[in-house]
């Protein structure tokens, strides 16, 4: 009678693993790792911003993107004295060609990370930041972006810092 149970109880977690696996499927909560099932070939666009209504507010943007073939760079940073800043409120903003290297440099950064599907936070009062990473396999939805580690994002954040010059 043991060995009917064994089996019997094996079949029935290997049972809820499929069903798991097919209701994260369906449902979308699949999560993917930048490196093993986001090729750094196919990121197309990636955002991080951060947004507070701290006195003074803050608010920081940076955009890693590709355009044209090109590898482009762009940061906007908004400063004012009210909530929330708007685009009026862009004091510095810029564009910039990324060479190989840096490019390298901003994928070393997100290997690693996870990205799921977005998930709204409106009620959490949150600064971010947000992060959001777009492949050509997307299926067209908004990706929420996770770093690997703290570590990982304090470096993109220093990245960032050094191109934004």
């Amino acid at each position: 009678m043991g060995k009917k149970r064994l089996w019997a109880a094996a079949a029935l977690l290997l049972a809820l693993a499929l069903c798991g696996g097919i209701a994260m499927r369906l449902f979308g909560h699949r999560e993917y790792v930048v490196g093993k099932s986001i090729k750094n070939e196919e990121i197309t666009d990636f955002y991080w911003t951060y947004s507070s209504s701290t006195n003074p507010p803050a608010y920081q943007r940076y955009r890693f993107f590709v355009e044209d073939g090109r590898r482009l760079f762009f940061h906007e940073t908004r400063e004012g004295d009210h909530w929330p800043l708007t685009e009026q409120d862009a004091t510095v903003t810029g564009t910039a060609a990324l060479t190989d290297e840096q490019w390298d440099a901003f994928l070393t950064c997100v290997a690693g990370g996870t990205v799921v599907s977005r998930e709204e936070s409106v009620a959490s009062g949150d600064a971010g930041p947000w992060t959001y990473l777009y492949w050509q396999r997307d299926r067209g939805e908004y990706q929420q972006f996770s770093f690997a580690s703290y570590g990982a994002e304090q470096d993109f954040v220093a990245l960032c810092e050094m191109l934004r010059g």
